[in-house]
């Protein structure tokens, strides 16, 4: 039987849903760094997602980093998603892309990826969780869950709409999406976003700002395993890890 790529897509989200963090690059916020060396520091801590999100330099420069992440998440096995941007996914040759409300729906993002590109979405609303884009989805992006300063326009939504986004995916075992939480995440509240429902925290000034990026990042990961496991022990249901749609 031919694979259609579905066999490398379920590859990709088995590796997402267990990453515990998910890296996104902001060169302008990474105190005087390159995205790439921030990015290298992280993987080299554990990270196995990283998102490529440049808004606020050219797109030559968008596109350079994302090649330089390209070989870089190659050599450790991980992730490499772009935000938004699907010539650059296309051109950099990456796993997938995240997309916004606003951008390009889910269907025709699918045409011109391909099935083997993992496509996530922003969800920042309850309602939009009945959008037609979710079922198409190989992920969903939820927040911002803390208030956050990397993201000038980005809607606080709080906690709960993290368990709204878990009970709208369910937990059926062929149909385990991850759930990625963002905005405003540290080491320090990660563990709150995983409890109400994440897979997986997403990060950019709590590793890209910090003065020690490497160490950030094994802090953040070391945050995310040790909630699972409180959660585990205090008998909180978690969405299972093991399973990918």
């Amino acid at each position: 039987m031919t694979d259609d790529g579905s066999n490398e897509r379920a590859r990709r989200s088995a590796l997402l849903l267990t990453a515990g963090v998910y890296l996104v690059t902001e060169e302008s916020l990474s105190a005087g760094r390159s995205s790439e060396d921030v990015v290298e520091a992280a993987l080299e801590a554990g990270v196995r997602v990283i998102q490529v999100r440049e808004k606020n330099g050219s797109a030559r420069r968008a596109l350079e980093i994302a090649r330089a992440v390209r070989r870089l998440t190659l050599r450790h096995g991980a992730l490499f998603i772009v935000n938004d941007r699907i010539d650059i996914a296309i051109v950099a040759d990456a796993d997938g892309v995240h997309l916004g409300q606003e951008d390009l729906p889910l269907a025709d993002a699918r045409r011109l990826l391909g099935q083997t590109a993992l496509i996530g979405l922003s969800i920042t609303d309850v309602a939009q969780l009945a959008s037609p884009d979710v079922a198409p989805a190989d992920y969903l992006g939820v927040g911002a869950v803390f208030p956050t300063g990397s993201k000038s326009d980005a809607t606080l939504t709080g906690l709960a709409l993290l368990g709204a986004a878990r009970a709208a995916l369910g937990f059926a075992a062929l149909d385990v999406r991850p759930i990625v939480a963002i905005g405003g995440i540290n080491a320090e509240n990660a563990g709150r976003a995983v409890v109400a429902g994440a897979d997986v925290v997403a990060v950019i000034s709590a590793v890209a700002a910090a003065s020690d990026p490497g160490r950030a990042a094994a802090e953040l990961l070391e945050a995310v395993h040790v909630a699972r496991a409180e959660a585990a022990r205090s008998g909180v249901t978690l969405r299972p890890t093991g399973a990918a749609r």
